[in-house]
């Protein structure tokens, strides 16, 4: 059984903040459920983190569907089923406002995570990321927060720009500059057009850079990600989207075939799943 007491906890923490290195683009893969961890961590990644729109997902909701009730529920739970550093996708803090964010940290640091990520965004379509004072103004605070937490807290703030259509390179930099200097362990822009940007964004700030494998990226290796200078390298909703996506398929082939060819086809998924996590 996991070690969720504040000391392993803390030790957790420290594991999980020396992981992040310039240039060491560790692989920080997404769960969407404990089961889904269990097999990541048999897998043998370092650390893992959650996905917003996969946990949404789980309960039946599409992505922003679920309430910080729900992520903190889903953060113990994960927590106690794997020994590794686990960090949290915590969406906009669940409200618009510093404290906010503030309250979302310090629940964050209690379930036993290392860690998670504040975003920009609104929530609205019209506006869809917050003026970057009051972006800053809600980074700081949630900063402030995860200092005071008594186990440590890694903390990644993300500039959305980019996931809601074209945005300025320059623009987005700058903010991930005033998130550094409000705070941020980890800086985050998702959806970063091409390599170039991704070097762009490394080379001017001074805090490790996650980075999204998604779109355009996905046709770069690790090592091309680690001489652009990237600490770290998620994967989003991609690995829950794509069990889900089998689950379809072999579902679909099922009602519409009549056979179950392609249940014979994965028999032996039970038996792989089991020994990845039995060891």
């Amino acid at each position: 059984m996991p070690n969720i007491t504040a000391a392993a906890t803390s030790e957790k923490v420290e594991k999980f903040r020396r992981l992040h290195t310039r240039g060491a683009a560790f692989l920080f893969p997404n769960f969407w459920d404990a089961g889904s961890a269990r097999v990541l961590e048999g897998v043998g990644f370092a650390a893992l983190a959650s996905t917003s729109s996969g946990f949404a997902l789980t309960k039946g909701r599409a992505d922003y569907g679920v309430t910080r009730a729900d992520v903190m529920a889903h953060a113990r739970e994960v927590c106690a089923a794997v020994d590794i550093p686990v960090a949290a996708d915590l969406e906009n803090g669940f409200g618009q406002s510093p404290e906010d964010c503030a309250l979302t940290i310090r629940e964050a640091a209690q379930t036993g995570l290392c860690g998670g990520s504040i975003e920009d965004s609104t929530g609205d379509e019209q506006r869809p990321v917050h003026e970057k004072s009051a972006a800053v103004d809600r980074l700081a605070a949630a900063a402030e927060a995860a200092r005071a937490a008594p186990n440590g807290f890694v903390l990644t703030a993300r500039a959305e720009a980019f996931l809601y259509g074209d945005a300025d390179l320059n623009d987005v930099i700058a903010r991930l500059q005033a998130f550094e200097a409000a705070g941020a362990d980890v800086l985050f822009a998702p959806g970063l057009p091409n390599l170039d940007a991704v070097s762009a964004v490394c080379s001017s700030v001074s805090k490790p850079v996650n980075v999204l494998v998604y779109g355009a990226l996905a046709k770069h290796s690790v090592e091309e990600f680690a001489k652009a200078g990237v600490a770290r390298l998620s994967l989003g909703g991609a690995l829950a989207f794509s069990a889900y996506g089998a689950l379809v398929e072999t579902a679909l082939d099922i009602k519409t075939s009549g056979a179950f060819t392609s249940l014979g086809e994965r028999r032996d998924a039970m038996k792989t799943v089991k020994g990845v996590i039995d060891g």
